[in-house]
Parts: structure tokens; sequence; C-alpha cells
């Protein structure tokens, strides 16, 4: 059971962004810029600490959130899309034209028992 997965077009976009920068991590936090949005990064640029938790995978690049934003997101599975438009961060996507967003619904019964919720 997954977490966290992406849409087909968002899965070409990071398929894109790693030919060109290689290995890529995700992560959401709770703060400025685009608020809540998914930004992708180059592995190694951002600095991840126990605060962060590693949801999962998607097109072979670890997601991750920060653990206060994690208390509000815990009880949804989360969907990585692509939307044209510039956010305001220094995400990969966004000279492209583009920037990543998530969709969220509720956790089914069996999946808030999966993952303990």
């Amino acid at each position: 059971m997954k977490r966290v997965e992406i849409t087909e077009e968002a899965a070409k976009i990071v398929k894109q962004l790693k030919m060109k920068h290689g290995d890529l991590i995700f992560h959401q936090s709770g703060g400025c810029c685009d608020g809540s949005a998914p930004m992708i990064f180059e592995k190694g640029d951002m600095y991840l600490d126990d605060s962060d938790i590693l949801l999962g995978e998607v097109e072979g690049v670890n997601f991750y959130m920060n653990q206060d934003q994690f208390e509000y997101w815990k009880h949804t599975h989360l969907t990585v899309d692509i939307t044209k438009g510039r956010g305001a961060s220094f995400s990969l996507e966004i000279p492209l034209g583009l920037r990543f967003l998530i969709h969220s619904r509720l956790l089914t019964a069996e999946e808030a028992a999966f993952f303990n919720t």
C-alpha cells in the first residue's frame, strides 16, 4: 500500500528532471513560498533531519514531508501532479513553467489500519 503516488504527467516531468539533474528528492514542508507544495531538488541540495519523514517513493524519487506538516496530512493519501504556472520556490520544475501540486483524499479504513493512523 502506498501513501503517496504520482500522475502520469507528473511522472514524465520527474523523468525529464532526473535525466538532467541525476538523483532527486521530493520534499513538502509547511513553509513560506509555495506553502505546502511539493518541491523537487537534487539529492543533497535539501538538508533533511530527524523532523523529515519518508512517506514513500514516486518515480524512483523519495518523498519526504516535515513532521509538523505530516500531522496535518497523516490521514490522507497524496497524489503528486503537475500544472502550468510558476511557483515561488527553488524547485527544479519552475524553469519549465510548471509546478508540482498535491491532490489528497482521506485514507480508506483499510489504508488507515495499514498505516496505523
